[in-house]
Protein backbone atom coordinates (compact mmCIF):
# COMPACT_ATOMS: atom_id res chain seq x y z
CA UNK A 1 0.00 0.00 0.00
CA UNK A 2 1.31 3.61 -0.82
CA UNK A 3 0.10 6.01 1.85
CA UNK A 4 0.41 9.73 1.30
CA UNK A 5 1.22 12.35 4.39
CA UNK A 6 0.24 16.02 4.04
CA UNK A 7 1.09 18.08 7.21
CA UNK A 8 4.70 17.05 9.13
CA UNK A 9 3.62 19.58 12.26
CA UNK A 10 4.11 18.29 16.19
CA UNK A 11 1.80 15.07 15.71
CA UNK A 12 2.24 14.74 11.70
CA UNK A 13 5.80 14.31 12.09
CA UNK A 14 5.49 11.52 14.44
CA UNK A 15 2.87 9.57 12.60
CA UNK A 16 4.78 9.67 9.51
CA UNK A 17 7.79 8.33 11.45
CA UNK A 18 5.64 5.24 12.43
CA UNK A 19 4.54 4.56 9.01
CA UNK A 20 8.15 4.64 7.50
CA UNK A 21 9.26 3.05 10.69
CA UNK A 22 6.62 0.10 9.52
CA UNK A 23 8.04 -0.33 6.22
CA UNK A 24 5.18 1.26 4.28
CA UNK A 25 6.18 2.93 0.87
CA UNK A 26 5.44 6.83 2.32
CA UNK A 27 5.15 10.06 0.49
CA UNK A 28 4.92 13.05 2.31
CA UNK A 29 3.98 16.89 1.77
CA UNK A 30 3.93 19.90 3.70
CA UNK A 31 4.21 23.67 3.52
CA UNK A 32 7.89 23.88 4.55
CA UNK A 33 9.38 21.44 2.77
CA UNK A 34 12.39 21.23 5.08
CA UNK A 35 10.53 19.38 7.82
CA UNK A 36 10.71 16.68 5.19
CA UNK A 37 14.20 15.70 5.19
CA UNK A 38 14.60 13.86 7.71
CA UNK A 39 11.84 11.13 6.21
CA UNK A 40 13.81 11.63 2.58
CA UNK A 41 16.66 10.64 4.04
CA UNK A 42 14.98 7.32 5.23
CA UNK A 43 13.65 6.85 2.12
CA UNK A 44 10.12 8.53 1.88
CA UNK A 45 8.93 10.57 -1.26
CA UNK A 46 8.21 14.45 -2.00
CA UNK A 47 5.19 15.22 -3.57
CA UNK A 48 4.89 18.71 -4.88
CA UNK A 49 1.32 19.15 -4.22
CA UNK A 50 -1.38 17.75 -2.51
CA UNK A 51 -3.10 16.53 -5.63
CA UNK A 52 -0.51 14.89 -6.77
CA UNK A 53 -0.33 12.34 -3.39
CA UNK A 54 -3.91 11.72 -4.24
CA UNK A 55 -2.89 11.09 -7.89
CA UNK A 56 -0.37 8.06 -6.70
CA UNK A 57 -1.14 6.84 -3.33
CA UNK A 58 -3.53 4.59 -2.00
CA UNK A 59 -4.29 6.15 1.40
CA UNK A 60 -4.06 9.91 1.72
CA UNK A 61 -3.86 11.05 5.26
CA UNK A 62 -4.12 14.74 6.34
CA UNK A 63 -3.17 15.78 9.76
CA UNK A 64 -2.98 19.97 9.62
CA UNK A 65 -3.68 22.56 12.42
CA UNK A 66 -7.15 23.76 11.65
CA UNK A 67 -10.17 23.01 9.53
CA UNK A 68 -9.36 25.95 7.29
CA UNK A 69 -5.70 24.55 6.62
CA UNK A 70 -7.42 21.18 5.88
CA UNK A 71 -10.45 22.91 3.44
CA UNK A 72 -7.13 24.37 1.78
CA UNK A 73 -5.66 21.05 1.26
CA UNK A 74 -8.83 19.32 -0.03
CA UNK A 75 -10.52 22.32 -2.06
CA UNK A 76 -7.60 24.27 -3.63
CA UNK A 77 -6.37 24.49 -6.97
CA UNK A 78 -3.91 21.64 -6.20
CA UNK A 79 -5.70 20.03 -4.23
CA UNK A 80 -6.58 16.59 -3.13
CA UNK A 81 -10.23 16.33 -4.39
CA UNK A 82 -8.45 17.23 -7.64
CA UNK A 83 -5.94 14.29 -7.27
CA UNK A 84 -9.03 11.89 -6.82
CA UNK A 85 -11.08 13.22 -9.58
CA UNK A 86 -8.56 12.81 -12.11
CA UNK A 87 -9.06 10.00 -14.91
CA UNK A 88 -11.16 8.21 -12.30
CA UNK A 89 -8.77 7.48 -9.88
CA UNK A 90 -10.17 7.35 -6.88
CA UNK A 91 -11.95 3.76 -6.37
CA UNK A 92 -10.73 2.04 -3.71
CA UNK A 93 -8.13 5.00 -2.16
CA UNK A 94 -9.14 6.47 1.34
CA UNK A 95 -8.94 9.83 2.51
CA UNK A 96 -7.95 10.01 6.55
CA UNK A 97 -8.35 13.10 8.46
CA UNK A 98 -6.27 12.52 11.35
CA UNK A 99 -6.64 16.58 12.48
CA UNK A 100 -8.67 17.43 15.48
CA UNK A 101 -11.70 19.18 13.63
CA UNK A 102 -15.08 20.24 13.53
CA UNK A 103 -17.73 17.47 12.95
CA UNK A 104 -19.93 19.20 10.47
CA UNK A 105 -16.81 20.60 8.48
CA UNK A 106 -15.82 16.92 8.53
CA UNK A 107 -19.09 15.49 7.43
CA UNK A 108 -18.75 18.19 4.34
CA UNK A 109 -15.47 17.56 3.42
CA UNK A 110 -16.12 13.61 3.27
CA UNK A 111 -19.51 13.91 1.00
CA UNK A 112 -17.15 15.80 -1.46
CA UNK A 113 -14.58 12.72 -1.14
CA UNK A 114 -17.01 9.94 -1.14
CA UNK A 115 -18.16 11.66 -4.41
CA UNK A 116 -15.30 11.28 -6.39
CA UNK A 117 -16.06 7.37 -5.86
CA UNK A 118 -13.11 7.53 -2.82
CA UNK A 119 -13.54 6.88 1.15
CA UNK A 120 -13.42 8.79 3.54
CA UNK A 121 -12.44 8.23 7.69
CA UNK A 122 -11.84 10.62 10.17
CA UNK A 123 -9.67 9.73 12.58
CA UNK A 124 -8.33 11.92 15.14
CA UNK A 125 -5.75 10.84 17.64
CA UNK A 126 -5.34 11.11 21.50
CA UNK A 127 -2.69 10.46 24.43
CA UNK A 128 -0.09 13.11 23.53
CA UNK A 129 2.95 13.42 20.83
CA UNK A 130 4.91 11.33 23.06
CA UNK A 131 2.72 8.33 22.60
CA UNK A 132 2.26 9.80 18.57
CA UNK A 133 6.20 8.81 18.28
CA UNK A 134 6.10 5.75 19.83
CA UNK A 135 3.31 4.42 17.86
CA UNK A 136 1.54 3.88 21.35
CA UNK A 137 -1.28 6.69 20.92
CA UNK A 138 -4.77 6.07 20.63
CA UNK A 139 -6.79 6.81 18.12
CA UNK A 140 -10.60 7.36 17.23
CA UNK A 141 -12.10 6.37 13.82
CA UNK A 142 -15.63 7.70 12.51
CA UNK A 143 -16.47 6.00 9.11
CA UNK A 144 -18.45 3.03 8.17
CA UNK A 145 -17.74 -0.37 9.21
CA UNK A 146 -16.38 -1.33 5.97
CA UNK A 147 -13.96 1.54 5.31
CA UNK A 148 -13.13 1.10 9.09
CA UNK A 149 -11.74 -2.32 8.07
CA UNK A 150 -9.77 -1.53 5.27
CA UNK A 151 -7.80 1.25 7.01
CA UNK A 152 -7.51 -0.93 10.18
CA UNK A 153 -4.01 -2.51 9.26
CA UNK A 154 -2.47 0.89 8.75
CA UNK A 155 -4.05 2.56 12.04
CA UNK A 156 -2.67 -0.38 14.26
CA UNK A 157 0.82 1.25 13.00
CA UNK A 158 -0.15 4.45 13.77
CA UNK A 159 -1.61 3.79 17.37
CA UNK A 160 -2.35 1.03 19.73
CA UNK A 161 -5.96 1.87 20.87
CA UNK A 162 -8.42 2.27 18.11
CA UNK A 163 -11.82 2.86 18.50
CA UNK A 164 -14.51 2.93 15.82
CA UNK A 165 -16.72 5.22 17.29
CA UNK A 166 -19.21 5.00 14.50
CA UNK A 167 -20.57 7.33 11.22
CA UNK A 168 -18.50 10.54 10.03
CA UNK A 169 -18.38 12.82 12.84
CA UNK A 170 -18.63 11.27 15.74
CA UNK A 171 -14.82 10.67 16.09
CA UNK A 172 -14.32 14.24 15.69
CA UNK A 173 -17.36 15.40 18.53
CA UNK A 174 -15.54 12.54 20.74
CA UNK A 175 -12.23 14.16 20.18
CA UNK A 176 -12.99 17.16 21.01
CA UNK A 177 -14.68 16.09 23.91
CA UNK A 178 -11.61 14.39 25.31
CA UNK A 179 -9.19 18.05 25.14
CA UNK A 180 -12.10 19.50 26.96
CA UNK A 181 -11.56 17.24 29.46
CA UNK A 182 -7.64 16.89 29.44
CA UNK A 183 -7.92 21.16 29.81
CA UNK A 184 -9.96 21.18 32.47
CA UNK A 185 -7.76 18.88 34.27
CA UNK A 186 -4.54 20.97 33.18
CA UNK A 187 -6.53 24.51 34.56
CA UNK A 188 -7.51 22.37 37.88
CA UNK A 189 -3.93 20.70 38.59
CA UNK A 190 -2.81 24.37 38.45
CA UNK A 191 -4.91 25.40 41.08
CA UNK A 192 -4.02 21.98 42.88
CA UNK A 193 -0.47 22.17 42.78
CA UNK A 194 -0.56 26.15 43.46
CA UNK A 195 -2.53 25.74 46.56
CA UNK A 196 -0.36 23.22 48.47
CA UNK A 197 2.41 25.40 48.08
CA UNK A 198 0.87 27.85 49.44
CA UNK A 199 -0.14 25.85 52.66
CA UNK A 200 3.14 25.11 52.76
CA UNK A 201 3.06 21.19 51.32
CA UNK A 202 6.35 20.14 49.62
CA UNK A 203 5.74 19.98 45.47
CA UNK A 204 6.69 16.36 44.88
CA UNK A 205 5.07 15.03 47.82
CA UNK A 206 1.64 16.53 46.50
CA UNK A 207 2.28 15.04 42.68
CA UNK A 208 2.41 11.40 44.29
CA UNK A 209 -0.60 12.22 46.47
CA UNK A 210 -2.50 12.64 43.35
CA UNK A 211 -0.92 10.40 41.71
CA UNK A 212 -1.88 6.81 44.20
CA UNK A 213 -5.58 8.66 44.68
CA UNK A 214 -9.09 9.17 43.56
CA UNK A 215 -7.77 12.64 42.11
CA UNK A 216 -4.86 10.96 39.52
CA UNK A 217 -5.31 11.86 35.97
CA UNK A 218 -3.87 10.91 32.62
CA UNK A 219 -3.13 14.36 32.85
CA UNK A 220 -1.62 14.76 36.14
CA UNK A 221 0.76 11.40 35.04
CA UNK A 222 2.00 13.26 32.24
CA UNK A 223 1.94 17.52 31.60
CA UNK A 224 2.24 18.08 35.85
CA UNK A 225 5.61 16.48 35.16
CA UNK A 226 6.65 19.38 33.25
CA UNK A 227 5.06 21.87 34.94
CA UNK A 228 6.62 21.08 37.99
CA UNK A 229 10.27 21.11 35.97
CA UNK A 230 9.59 24.08 35.09
CA UNK A 231 10.05 23.12 31.47
CA UNK A 232 6.47 23.41 30.82
CA UNK A 233 7.96 21.65 27.36
CA UNK A 234 4.32 20.33 25.39
CA UNK A 235 3.63 19.99 21.69
CA UNK A 236 0.59 22.35 22.32
CA UNK A 237 0.29 25.68 22.33
CA UNK A 238 -2.96 27.97 23.85
CA UNK A 239 -4.62 28.82 20.71
CA UNK A 240 -5.11 25.08 20.26
CA UNK A 241 -6.60 24.74 23.58
CA UNK A 242 -8.52 27.71 22.52
CA UNK A 243 -9.47 26.16 19.29
CA UNK A 244 -10.46 22.88 20.64
CA UNK A 245 -12.56 23.89 23.97
CA UNK A 246 -14.51 26.59 21.76
CA UNK A 247 -15.33 23.67 19.38
CA UNK A 248 -16.60 21.89 22.74
CA UNK A 249 -18.95 24.84 24.22
CA UNK A 250 -20.64 24.93 19.93
CA UNK A 251 -21.24 21.28 20.25
CA UNK A 252 -22.87 21.74 23.54
CA UNK A 253 -24.75 25.13 22.26
CA UNK A 254 -26.05 23.49 19.12
CA UNK A 255 -26.98 20.51 21.78
CA UNK A 256 -28.70 23.36 24.13
CA UNK A 257 -27.14 21.81 26.96
CA UNK A 258 -26.24 24.87 29.49
CA UNK A 259 -22.52 24.28 30.79
CA UNK A 260 -20.90 26.01 33.53
CA UNK A 261 -17.30 24.77 33.81
CA UNK A 262 -17.01 25.59 29.84
CA UNK A 263 -17.59 29.29 29.60
CA UNK A 264 -15.59 30.11 32.75
CA UNK A 265 -12.63 27.86 30.88
CA UNK A 266 -12.72 29.43 27.82
CA UNK A 267 -12.24 32.67 30.04
CA UNK A 268 -9.53 31.47 30.92
CA UNK A 269 -7.72 30.05 27.85
CA UNK A 270 -8.19 33.78 26.77
CA UNK A 271 -6.71 35.31 29.72
CA UNK A 272 -3.45 33.09 28.92
CA UNK A 273 -3.38 34.04 25.28
CA UNK A 274 -3.70 37.90 26.05
CA UNK A 275 -1.11 37.65 28.95
CA UNK A 276 1.48 35.35 27.41
CA UNK A 277 0.75 35.15 23.24
CA UNK A 278 -1.22 32.40 21.42
CA UNK A 279 2.07 30.21 20.68
CA UNK A 280 2.51 30.27 24.67
CA UNK A 281 2.78 25.93 25.80
CA UNK A 282 -0.51 25.41 27.17
CA UNK A 283 1.01 24.08 30.62
CA UNK A 284 1.96 27.48 30.90
CA UNK A 285 -1.53 28.45 31.68
CA UNK A 286 -0.45 27.71 35.27
CA UNK A 287 1.80 31.11 35.11
CA UNK A 288 -1.17 33.07 35.60
CA UNK A 289 -1.83 31.66 39.33
CA UNK A 290 2.55 32.15 39.56
CA UNK A 291 1.94 35.85 38.88
CA UNK A 292 -1.15 36.33 41.09
CA UNK A 293 0.59 34.66 43.88
CA UNK A 294 4.30 35.07 43.29
CA UNK A 295 5.41 31.57 43.90
CA UNK A 296 7.19 29.30 42.11
CA UNK A 297 5.09 25.94 40.90
CA UNK A 298 8.68 24.19 40.29
CA UNK A 299 10.66 21.77 41.96
CA UNK A 300 13.75 18.43 41.34
CA UNK A 301 13.16 15.02 40.01
CA UNK A 302 10.77 15.40 36.92
CA UNK A 303 11.97 15.14 33.57
CA UNK A 304 11.64 18.08 31.09
CA UNK A 305 9.97 16.80 28.08
CA UNK A 306 7.56 13.48 28.41
CA UNK A 307 8.70 10.61 27.20
CA UNK A 308 6.44 7.44 26.34
CA UNK A 309 8.80 4.34 27.44
CA UNK A 310 6.69 1.91 26.91
CA UNK A 311 7.54 -0.50 24.22
CA UNK A 312 6.25 -0.09 20.57
CA UNK A 313 3.57 -2.87 19.96
CA UNK A 314 0.92 -3.33 16.93
CA UNK A 315 -2.37 -1.59 17.97
CA UNK A 316 -5.91 -3.80 18.34
CA UNK A 317 -9.29 -2.50 18.12
CA UNK A 318 -11.16 -1.40 21.15
CA UNK A 319 -14.92 -2.29 21.69
CA UNK A 320 -17.13 -0.48 23.93
CA UNK A 321 -18.91 -2.71 26.69
CA UNK A 322 -22.61 -3.21 25.50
Amino acid sequence: MKIGFIGLGNVGAKLSGSILRNGFDLTINDLDKSLAQLFLDKGAHWAETPQEIAENCDMIITCLPSPAACAEVMEGENGILKGLKKNGLAKGKVWAEMSTTDAAEMERLSKLVIATGARAVECPVSGGCHRADTGNISIFAGCTRETFEQVLPVLTVLGRRVLHTGEIGTASTLKVMTNYLATVNLVALGESLTTMKAAGIDLNTTYEAIRISSGNSFCHETESQVVLNGSREINFTLDLVAKDIGLFQEIANRNNVPLDISPKLIDIINDGIERFGPREKSPNIIKRLEEATGLDITTTGFPPEMVDDEPEERGYEVTPKR
